[in-house]
């Protein structure tokens, strides 16, 4: 039975891997992100159902509105996959750029509030679904010029443990997955653009890519019912922790 299967950020990187990883095994996609021509241009390549909408998780009437108006045939959303993320500047605290903390804050924990509290209450009357939150090896361990993004993604941490525990009683599965170094976008948006300093994070060494990230959230998303994957740290090989990365 083909899962529907709503996936914010998908215009790029995990999210749109997630999407080629889930279509590839028949499943319904809703797809969601800021950039209508990317959505467009991924669901043409998916030879499944797909619902595209265009709007940012940081405006929580867009939210609200959109989400909470889908066609008739959307409504049971199987698997939220809470992907829309970003970590923007490293800047130490006392030279933080406030618009890049509001940034942060606003898209990685409130959009994925935004988006939870529009989409778990139909779970909860169907007393089945999966919450699946994209974390990082940021949300478990604080590194120099991390600090907001940090501070956001151990948010999401722990939004995933409560989650759990609130959702527990409706048999509703809450998987946070946190990856190490992924070669995404990610890099290009921290450094604003700055492809040199972007390549210098991967020099060296083989990170994980957003394929590998999808393999596991398609993984925990497709367990038996009775299985849930509470949390998941990956790792590439290269990669013990936040800081200690082998370059050879």
């Amino acid at each position: 039975m083909p899962l529907t299967v709503l996936i914010t950020g998908a215009t790029s990187g995990i999210g749109e891997a997630t999407a080629i990883k889930f279509a590839a095994a028949g499943h319904r996609l809703i797809l969601t992100g800021r950039r209508e021509e990317r959505l467009n241009e991924l669901a043409a390549r998916l030879e499944v159902e797909t619902l595209c909408l265009t709007f940012d998780v940081r405006e929580q009437a867009a939210v609200a509105d959109i989400l909470g108006n889908l066609p008739e045939n959307w409504k049971e959303i199987d698997v939220l996959v809470n992907n829309a993320g970003l970590a923007v500047g490293r800047s130490p605290i006392h030279e933080g750029d406030i618009d890049d903390w509001e940034r942060m804050i606003d898209t990685n924990i409130k959009g994925l509030l935004y988006v939870t509290r529009v989409i778990s209450p139909g779970m909860t009357t169907r007393k089945k679904g999966h919450i699946i939150n994209i974390s990082s090896i940021a949300g478990k361990e604080v590194y120099l010029g991390g600090n907001v993004y940090c501070a956001t993604k151990q948010g999401v941490d722990a939004l995933s443990k409560a989650m759990r525990m609130d959702l527990l009683q409706f048999g509703i599965r809450v998987t946070n997955i946190a990856p190490g170094m992924v070669d995404t976008e990610f890099s290009i948006v921290r450094f604003k653009g700055d492809e040199d300093k972007a390549r210098a994070v991967y020099e060296g060494l083989q990170p994980l890519t957003g394929e590998d990230i999808a393999d596991v959230i398609f993984y925990a998303a497709t367990l038996p019912a009775h299985v849930c994957l509470n949390d998941i740290v990956v790792m590439p090989t290269c990669q013990a922790s936040a800081t200690q990365v082998h370059r050879g």
